[in-house]
């Protein structure tokens, strides 16, 4: 395994740290029952009655998943 031959300095530590930045997650925006909702794409959303229980799981309007 490698192993650097010398201590690396607090700014060159740093200068490297922050080029890691988080990204917003990108949203869809649809429009069910007149609500307007924002979800992620590629990814199966929670179908729920008009209570509030969780149903399924659906994605591209099929069932993939019981809750």
């Amino acid at each position: 395994m490698a192993v650097p031959k010398r201590k690396q300095s607090r700014s060159n530590t740093r200068s490297r740290r922050s080029q890691w930045k988080a990204e917003a997650p990108t949203l869809v925006k649809t429009i069910e029952n007149g609500r307007t909702v924002y979800s992620l794409p590629h990814r199966a959303k929670m179908v729920t009655d008009s209570v509030g229980t969780e149903l399924f799981l659906e994605y591209k309007g099929r069932k993939v998943a019981d809750a």
